[in-house]
C-alpha cells in the first residue's frame, strides 16, 4: 500500500480540483514570500512549495487537527521512517486491542466496532509513547489519512450514513512527507489577529463561506488530537463548542473587512464562491459577491476571475450554476 500523500484527504472546500486554476492566475515571478491564513487541507501551501523564488510560507489554521497535518506533512521529510515503519507494522500484527474511548462512543457510525478498537488503541499507544513533537505529529496525521480513507461519511463528521453496513476496513498506513527547501512557519492562530503581524509579499485567503463551522466538521479529528476524552452530545457525537469562526456567523463581512485592512503585503488572493441561492440557509455565503469587491477595492487595483466548479454536496443541498470566484488585490503603496 502507497503512502498517503498531503491531497488524499477528504476536505470541505479543498481546492484540490482547484489548484491547476488557481495558480495558473496568480502571478508569483516576484513573490518570495507567502501567508495561507485559512490553509484548511493544506494544498494552498503545498503548491506554493513547489514554486522556485517563494522562498517563506506561512501556513495558518485554527483547528488542532490541522496544525499537526502541516507539521508532519511540511517537516516530516527528515524524520526517522525506519523507526516509524516498525511501529506500523507493531499495528498492524502485534498491538495489544482493548475497548478504548474511541470504540465506547463512535463505533457502529463512522467506523466498524473492530476498526474503533484498532483506531483507539493505536490512540491510546502513541500517547504513552515517549515522541517528540514531529514523530507523534506523523503518527497522528497518519492515523488521520487512514481513518479518512474508511470513514462512513460524505467527507465531514456531521452525521454519518445511517443506512450502511459498516465493514472492518481499517489498515495503517503512514504519510509521505512534502519533500522542499522552503522555510516553513505553522501558525495556529485566529487570522485577524495573525494578520497584524505579517510583512509579507502575497496573502492568500480562503475564509469559510457559510455557517457550517469547521471545528463542528472535523470535531472527530479535533478529539483525536487533543485526546482529553471529552463528553459528548448528539447524533454526531461531538464535544462542546471551541474554535467557532465570526466567518461563520452575521458578523463575516465586518471580520473580513478587518482582516483586509489590517494586511501588510503586495499582493492578495481570496477565493469564494456564489452559493448564494441555496435551498438551505447553513450554506448560503455570509459575504455577498457586491461586499467582497467593495472591501477589496479598497485596498487597491482588483480583478476578479471565475471558473463553473462542482461544490461540495451532503444530498440535501441543491447548487445551481456554482462558480468559484479568484479576487486578486494589487495592494496600492
Amino acid at each position: 500500500m502507497e503512502r498517503f500523500n498531503l491531497k488524499n484527504r477528504r476536505y470541505i472546500g479543498s481546492k484540490t480540483k482547484l489548484i491547476e486554476w488557481v495558480f495558473g492566475n496568480l502571478k508569483l515571478n516576484n513573490i518570495k514570500s507567502v501567508c495561507d491564513i485559512f490553509a484548511g487541507s493544506g494544498v494552498v501551501a503545498g503548491q506554493f512549495a513547489t514554486i522556485p523564488n517563494i522562498k517563506n510560507i506561512i501556513i495558518n489554521d485554527i483547528l488542532f487537527s490541522n496544525e499537526i497535518i502541516y507539521h508532519a506533512f511540511f517537516r516530516g521529510q527528515d524524520a526517522d521512517f525506519k523507526a516509524l515503519e516498525e511501529l506500523k507494522e507493531y499495528y498492524t500484527q502485534a498491538l495489544k486491542l482493548e475497548e478504548n474511548y474511541f470504540s465506547q462512543h463512535f463505533s457502529g457510525k463512522f467506523f466498524s466496532y473492530k476498526d474503533c478498537v484498532k483506531i483507539g488503541s493505536i490512540r491510546e499507544h502513541i500517547e504513552s509513547l515517549n515522541l517528540d513533537k514531529l514523530n507523534k505529529d506523523i503518527l497522528l496525521t497518519s492515523l488521520i489519512y487512514s481513518m479518512d480513507k474508511i470513514a462512513n461519511t460524505v467527507g465531514h463528521y456531521e452525521a454519518y450514513r445511517k443506512k450502511e453496513i459498516l465493514q472492518d476496513r481499517f489498515i495503517f498506513e503512514l504519510i509521505s512527507p512534502i519533500k522542499h527547501d522552503k522555510n516553513i512557519m505553522i501558525e495556529r492562530k485566529n487570522a485577524n489577529e495573525l494578520a497584524k503581524t505579517l510583512k509579507i509579499d502575497l496573502v492568500f485567503i480562503d475564509p469559510p463561506y457559510n455557517s457550517r463551522q469547521y471545528s463542528r466538521f472535523y470535531h472527530l479529528y479535533e478529539n483525536l488530537v487533543q485526546w482529553k476524552k471529552p463528553k459528548l452530545y448528539g447524533t454526531a457525537l461531538k464535544p462542546s463548542c471551541e474554535n467557532m469562526s465570526e466567518y461563520c456567523r452575521s458578523n463575516a463581512k465586518k471580520e473580513l473587512s478587518d482582516l483586509i485592512e489590517k494586511l501588510d503585503c503586495k499582493r492578495i488572493a481570496l477565493t469564494y464562491n456564489n452559493t448564494y441561492n441555496s435551498k438551505s440557509s447553513s450554506s448560503q455565503n455570509k459575504i455577498d459577491f457586491k461586499d467582497l469587491v467593495g472591501i477589496l477595492s479598497q485596498k487597491g487595483k482588483l480583478s476578479v476571475k471565475e471558473k463553473a466548479h462542482g461544490f461540495f454536496n451532503s444530498g440535501k443541498t441543491d447548487f445551481k450554476e456554482h462558480k468559484e470566484f479568484l479576487f486578486i488585490v494589487d495592494v496600492k503603496p
